[in-house]
């Protein structure tokens, strides 16, 4: 069993940076990839971006590549989703996700544990 949670989400103008990060309980972190999701009002829930269980690779979605960044300490359990150069289209619930699958899957299916969202505004 795993539980995610997340924090860092706001309220910040176009052009600005949030750091969302996402604490996990257990001791079996490390054996988990990690990816990012976000859900904006009347619209399916989107992959992001995801880290592989050891850090070495990541994957964005085109939409925040170059913009977004996900990292991980598995010493301290918790991911990272650093958001720079906000859009007011980022604007959504923000989730935290483990998966056991075999590589790092856009696919929410393929998840099992998630985190409760913390919401991201960005103004225009």
């Amino acid at each position: 069993q795993v539980q995610l949670v997340e924090s860092g989400g706001g309220l910040v103008q176009a052009g600005g940076s949030l750091r969302l990060s996402c604490a996990a309980s257990g001791r079996t972190f490390s054996s988990y990839h990690m990816g990012w999701f976000r859900q904006a009002p009347g619209k399916e829930r989107e992959f992001v971006g995801g880290i592989s269980s050891s850090g070495e690779s990541t994957y964005y979605v085109d939409s925040v590549k170059g913009r977004f960044t996900t990292s991980r300490d598995n010493a301290k359990n918790t991911v990272y989703l650093q958001m720079d150069s906000l859009k007011p289209e980022d604007t959504a619930v923000y989730y935290c996700a483990a998966s056991r699958w075999v590589v790092v899957t856009p696919s929410p299916r393929n998840y099992d544990y998630w985190g409760q969202g913390t919401q991201v505004t960005v103004s225009p």
